[in-house]
């Protein structure tokens, strides 16, 4: 693949893990407006809950969540009180009438929660809400958080799926990057979870890092693999330090440039991909036999905030400062401080800072790129079927892309809009093409490769 291809379709566009994006949220949708959300939630549907623990007890430079180092436990058994507060209140409206099929604690880490607050926060759950036995709850981890109270913690909580960072295994990359944490760490942590009797294990492993080569990255992934997970990520580096400050950190200049994180991705996931994993979307592989790769060759794959997932719940329900949530009718965010957080729950309000009403435009366009990001392509006569309203001028729209198109990116074949091999490293570039917002404002975003 030539490097003027990969430069041309790697512009600064969305992740789209949602659409409309967050940057077009606004204070329209307010803490009102998300109360009789919840309360039109239709009885005898599913929910999924994120609950965001924005704490870490270290900073990593290549960061890009909504979290704050702290030295002390003090500011998190503060927080929790107040997330427990926001719990009570959104359950109040929500009641009894749908079941909870998915948690998931996020972070900053949450595997710095202390084990009774593990415990305590799962029984709350499942007190103010209807969890299904079966419900997955998983957890994201740093290993140098754990100890043998954490596991307890996480045993008590019900933890049944683990993600566990990685980044990479190299000193002098970790280094660069504020994150050292050696691979017997790692390998420990996937054995205990295992043995505790977590059902799947996640490594997550990032690419386009300061000081990285192709030859250090294949490296971590052959350690990566060597501890059989059944998932694994390969993100790449997110560099934004217009948005997140301390990513100045990083030494600009030890960045490998667009073309070297391309090679980087493609030499990863060849690796992968040839150590039996199913590759999911654009930055995700799975052993054949995991939820995720059956949920990918069914066609049941989705998006969300947290990446690929099994998870249809029909709505989300974000907790926590930051967090945001999804309901038929829009998305709604958190307030990220969590100063001003604590205070709007402490008062008994819900902590909605801004959001977002879906068009009936809006959904037609979020299942298309949706569709595009998950399985490359999308089906023409399902569009009609499902938005009549507005199928029309989508539908030109990608007979357009494809009469454009003079580097074999996409194609239209059997009434299937559908990315080639050759443009399916783009994806995002082409779901960009049917974002109507992206061409109105001057957000700025990484680069898509």
């Amino acid at each position: 693949m030539t490097a003027n291809l990969v430069d041309r379709y790697a512009r600064p566009v969305p992740r789209y893990t949602s659409y409309p994006t967050a940057p077009q949220f606004g204070p329209e949708v307010n803490g009102a407006t998300y109360e009789s959300w919840l309360r039109d939630v239709e009885p005898g549907s599913t929910l999924s809950l994120y609950l965001h623990i924005p704490f870490c007890d270290r900073l990593c430079w290549f960061c890009g969540c909504h979290t704050k180092q702290v030295l002390r436990y003090d500011p998190i058994a503060a927080y929790l009180g107040s997330l427990h507060r926001e719990i009570e209140l959104v359950s109040s409206h929500l009641g009894d009438r749908a079941t909870v099929t998915a948690i998931h604690l996020g972070g900053g880490s949450p595997s710095m929660l202390a084990p009774d607050d593990m415990a305590s926060l799962g029984g709350l759950l499942r007190r103010r809400f209807n969890v299904s036995p079966s419900a997955e709850i998983s957890i994201e981890i740093d290993p140098n958080d754990m100890n043998d109270g954490r596991y307890d913690g996480m045993a008590a909580l019900g933890v049944t799926r683990a993600s566990i960072g990685v980044q990479d295994f190299d000193h002098q990359v970790q280094v660069a990057i504020n994150r050292t944490q050696t691979f017997e760490q790692t390998a420990a942590v996937v054995q205990r979870m295992r043995a505790d009797g977590v059902r799947s294990v996640n490594l997550d492993v990032l690419y386009g890092l300061p000081h990285q080569t192709i030859d250090k990255l294949s490296a971590t992934i052959e350690q990566a693999l060597s501890l059989e997970p059944d998932r694994l990520a390969l993100f790449g580096y997110a560099h934004v330090p217009w948005m997140k400050t301390h990513q100045r950190m990083i030494d600009e200049t030890a960045l490998p440039g667009t073309q070297r994180r391309f090679e980087q991705a493609r030499s990863a996931a060849a690796t992968i991909v040839a150590a039996g994993y199913m590759p999911i979307g654009i930055d995700h592989f799975a052993k054949p036999s995991d939820s995720l790769a059956r949920a990918a060759r069914s066609g049941r794959l989705h998006r969300n905030f947290q990446g690929y997932t099994t998870d249809d719940a029909v709505s989300l329900i974000g907790l926590g400062a930051s967090s945001i949530g999804q309901l038929l009718q829009g998305y709604v965010q958190n307030i990220t401080p969590t100063g001003e957080y604590r205070k709007a729950v402490d008062q008994g309000i819900l902590p909605t800072a801004r959001g977002i009403a879906l068009t009936t435009e809006d959904k037609a366009r979020a299942f298309v790129i949706e569709r595009l990001m998950c399985d490359f392509a999308v089906s023409l006569p399902v569009i009609s079927e499902r938005f009549p309203e507005h199928a029309a001028a989508i539908i030109e729209e990608m007979r357009t892309a494809v009469s454009v198109d003079q580097d074999g990116i996409v194609e239209l074949q059997n009434d299937v809009f559908a990315l080639t091999p050759t443009g399916r490293p783009f994806v995002r570039s082409v779901a960009a093409g049917f974002d109507t917002y992206l061409q109105r404002g001057e957000v700025r975003y990484s680069i898509a490769v």
